[in-house]
């Protein structure tokens, strides 16, 4: 299996959630998909979604039995409840495009709504995991993966519970933001490893296993997606757009703490600021340089990446195809990091 064959095996489930789902909250969701416009017309052109949790899901259940067809409905909820916490997540960061190619929700339809699609995404989510009974998957295992699910979201919401506030302190240690993106990133990322396998047949301490290995990489992907904002995708600093939301990354709390003092002062009196302006941007993202967070973050993602890989490589892990747990690793974080 290739990644888009696996997306587009989510993608296909996701339809099928909401086949009898008709009504205009039903659009507000198709449309935060990407399937239909804002009038509840198909959309002319579809997004590409990555997936990401989808495919965890699919591969761990690979990786278990050479089989990801059983996981299918654990890969559309894991998806739904992710899509849940983005349109969430648009509200309180009052963001006005989703993914920079449409309106968001909160924009169009207004914030009220807006909470209202992401409650329903949430129910919808919990729905398409039960059927996993369909495919045979026994009873107990459903609840397992239903439990688990629950779990993850709550988790995900202390995480961004944390973020949030955060945003309101100049100094927050490493091991705290360890902490908050192993909740807020590597919760739902664990669980979609997680129940995938348990669809497959997976003893508890391989799904265990895979679980550690979603979560790792989850953590691994959130570092990642920090280089990124900061130094943007050809390296050049011009989307640091989480630095104006004074959101701390690893690389900013490498620097407060390890930089020399004149820049720990000068980066304080740009974050004591009550609105940051892009120009804080540039000379944060040259501070962040001169102290070598950069590469201090790089490193930081290839230790997750072997902690991943160490969780999923136990002599207690049976696994048929291990190459798929390697394949979604290198599919989702990529290459070498720009």
């Amino acid at each position: 299996m290739t990644y888009d064959s696996y997306r587009a095996v989510v993608d296909a489930d996701l339809r099928a959630a909401f086949a009898d789902r008709q009504g205009m909250l039903y659009d507000l969701l198709r449309y935060h998909l990407g399937w239909v416009d804002e009038r509840g017309n198909p959309a002319a052109d579809t997004p590409t979604r990555l997936h990401h949790c989808g495919v965890l899901s699919l591969a761990a259940a690979d990786a278990v039995a050479g089989d990801h067809v059983p996981a299918a409905p654990a890969a559309s909820a894991v998806e739904l409840a992710y899509n849940f916490v983005l349109v969430h997540n648009d509200v309180q960061a009052g963001r006005i495009d989703q993914n920079d190619t449409r309106p968001s929700i909160w924009w169009v339809w207004g914030p009220s709504q807006a909470i209202n699609a992401g409650d329903g995404l949430h129910a919808l989510a919990r729905s398409a995991l039960m059927r996993l009974s369909d495919g045979g998957i026994p009873a107990g295992t459903v609840l397992e993966a239903l439990r688990s699910l629950d779990r993850a979201c709550l988790t995900l919401c202390e995480g961004q519970y944390m973020d949030l506030t955060y945003q309101d302190q100049l100094m927050v240690s490493e091991s705290d933001y360890l902490d908050m993106i192993r909740r807020k990133s590597g919760a739902l990322a664990g669980c979609s490893a997680r129940i995938g396998a348990l669809a497959a047949g997976a003893d508890d301490e391989t799904a265990g296993a895979l679980y550690d290995w979603g979560e790792k990489l989850g953590m691994a992907l959130q570092v990642r997606n920090d280089i990124t904002d900061l130094w943007g995708e050809q390296g050049d600093g011009f989307t640091a757009s989480n630095v104006l939301n004074k959101k701390k990354s690893l690389p900013l709390i490498h620097a407060l703490h390890h930089a020399p003092t004149t820049a720990k002062r000068e980066l304080g009196g740009i974050y004591m600021k009550r609105v940051l302006e892009p120009s804080d941007s540039a000379r944060i993202v040259a501070i962040l340089d001169d102290a070598g967070s950069r590469p201090y973050a790089e490193g930081y993602v290839e230790r997750l990446l072997g902690d991943a890989h160490a969780a999923a490589s136990s002599e207690s892990v049976q696994l048929q195809r291990p190459e798929a747990l390697q394949q979604a690793t290198e599919w989702i974080i990529g290459g070498a990091l720009v």
